[in-house]
């Protein structure tokens, strides 16, 4: 089935392109969710019109997501937590403790967000990266220290 794209998806393309996917992931997936609208002759007229507004939407947005990124750039998140033997924490610190943290600060970040590989699971300081939107990536630092 051939869609066109109401927003920027990774793994098919950005807003405005028609692309070909499968019926099931169009119907159960796309549609509903209003990122995508049937590609047919009609459709594609009226999304002509559509599609200049929803470039300015996504401009605006990838606008605010990089004033974000550049406030956020080189804040440090500092978590502490207790330890055991050989600085090893007692659980880890997720994508859930850092984005307490930055909330605490004043960010509005969800932790889908925070792109951390692995749970942090000893002290120190480790370089974490936030995806605030497709293309807009920035990070931050986070220290773990001991609780005294």
């Amino acid at each position: 089935m051939k869609v066109i794209l109401k927003d920027n998806i990774e793994s098919l393309g950005k807003a405005g392109d028609t692309v070909k996917v499968s019926d099931g992931y169009a119907r159960n997936y796309l549609i509903p969710r209003g990122l995508a609208v049937e590609a047919s002759n009609r459709t594609l007229k009226a999304f002509e019109h559509e599609k200049k507004q929803i470039m300015q939407k996504i401009e605006r947005e990838r606008m605010t997501a990089e004033t974000l990124a550049e406030r956020v750039k080189g804040t440090t998140c500092t978590i502490i937590r207790r330890v055991g033997e050989q600085d090893k924490l007692f659980g880890s610190v997720t994508t859930k403790d850092i984005e307490h943290s930055l909330h605490e600060q004043g960010f509005e970040i969800d932790k889908k967000m925070i792109l951390l590989d692995e749970p942090i699971k000893a002290t120190g300081e480790f370089p974490v990266r936030i995806k605030l939107r497709p293309g807009v990536i920035t990070e931050i630092k986070v220290v773990v220290e001991a609780e005294v």
